[in-house]
């Protein structure tokens, strides 16, 4: 009788089984990591540029901006509290210390320091706008910025301008020179639009050395839409509001050796007296030029024509042209668009026999086709 024995399967504990182990890690908890937009020692920072600090593998958990004097530069903190951004502007040639701490992930505390120094502009530039403040401007207004310095880089100073519209309209800008940009729609506004221009330029550059004065901020509004529609030919304006037909007015353009120049013209000012002077415009005395005082004079360009009260050529409004360029009118219709104007109604010559309106002169931006406007004419 044969009797034989063996070990059991693997794995069922016999004496044959095999022994293994395994051993696992993790890697240790980092420190925080924390970083700013400012490189220490860092110079010519821009101040209109908001500062951050920014952490990682952490958060921040306290921060101080200070200048030279120790005053504090306000900021916000992220919620995550990863970043923390300057609310406030920094000034001109100015040396800040940046004191960013933070907490890790292994729970250590960790202070980063720097220092910076904001840049010294060759010189500053403020700038004005029209509309002005909270006024109401007719539908052929274009909105106007006018830098009293040169500007090198007008796509930087075009992206420091930024134009909100109720309802949403598309515009573009056109330079007119080196200091003077426009914007507008299309087409004319539709009244009842909101206007809000913010114009961020401080602590910014717009080229060669050139920084930002100061911020500005404005809102206006488009009012009725008034349009003058005056013929040469048939002698007469007339006034449509919102399309419809106001008022029908005898005129008398320029004669045939001052031929009022057609296109759309915008109002801009108006005076219930003033002297007219041709020397401003660059007719002299003894050249057939004029020193003559006027009722009622509501300006349609820089080069000198208005509509005004001429009662002297009430006899030729409505049969000839003699004036010098202006839309001479009676003293009662004078009276009336005096009135009843706003900056930025439009009026629209034809059949004067003059040349075309310069789009430079006065806000003659109406002239200038889309199709080239959107250009920019930088």
């Amino acid at each position: 009788m044969v009797t034989s024995c063996s070990s059991g399967p693997a794995g069922d504990g016999g004496a044959g089984a095999a022994e293994s182990t395994s051993t696992s890690s993790t890697p240790p908890p980092k420190p925080v990591a924390l970083s700013t937009s400012t490189a220490d020692a860092a110079v010519d920072v821009p101040p209109g540029v908001p500062v951050t600090a920014t952490a990682a593998d952490g958060k921040i958990t306290d921060v101080k901006l200070t200048n030279a004097e120790g005053k504090v530069v306000a900021g916000q903190l992220s919620p995550d509290g990863l970043q923390w951004t300057s609310t406030e502007p920094l000034g001109y040639d100015k040396t800040y210390t940046f004191a960013v701490t933070g907490a890790g992930a292994d729970g250590q505390s960790v202070t980063k320091t720097s220092t910076f120094t904001t840049v010294k502009p060759r010189t500053l530039t403020f700038l004005s706008i029209t509309p002005l403040q909270d006024q109401v401007v007719g539908i052929g207004q274009p909105l106007a910025f006018y830098f009293d310095e040169p500007v090198a880089d007008k796509a930087a100073a075009e992206a420091m301008i930024s134009i909100t519209t109720e309802p949403k309209v598309e515009g573009a800008f056109y330079w007119f020179d080196e200091d003077t940009v426009h914007w507008r729609p299309q087409h004319f506004w539709t009244p009842g639009t909101k206007i809000t221009i913010d114009a961020r330029i401080y602590g910014k550059h717009v080229g060669n050395g050139v920084y930002g004065e100061e911020d500005r901020h404005i809102t206006a509004s488009i009012g009725d839409a008034v349009v003058h529609e005056a013929d040469g030919a048939s002698h007469q304006v007339v006034t449509k509001v919102n399309g419809q037909v106001v008022r029908t007015m005898p005129t008398s353009m320029g004669d045939a050796q001052n031929p009022t120049p057609v296109g759309t013209y915008v109002l801009t000012e108006k005076h219930d007296h003033m002297v007219m002077d041709s020397r401003t415009y660059g007719l002299s005395l003894d050249a057939g030029g004029y020193v003559t005082p006027v009722d009622w004079a509501v300006r349609m360009s820089n080069s000198g024509i208005f509509f005004h009260s001429a009662p002297w050529s009430v006899g030729d409004q409505g049969y000839r042209n003699v004036s010098h360029g202006c839309l001479n009118l009676s003293p009662e219709n004078a009276k009336w668009v005096f009135d009843n104007a706003k900056p930025g109604d439009v009026v629209v010559v034809t059949n004067s026999g003059g040349p075309v309106l310069q789009p430079w002169d006065g806000f003659g931006d109406w002239q200038v086709p889309w199709e080239q406007w959107v250009k920019g004419n930088r």
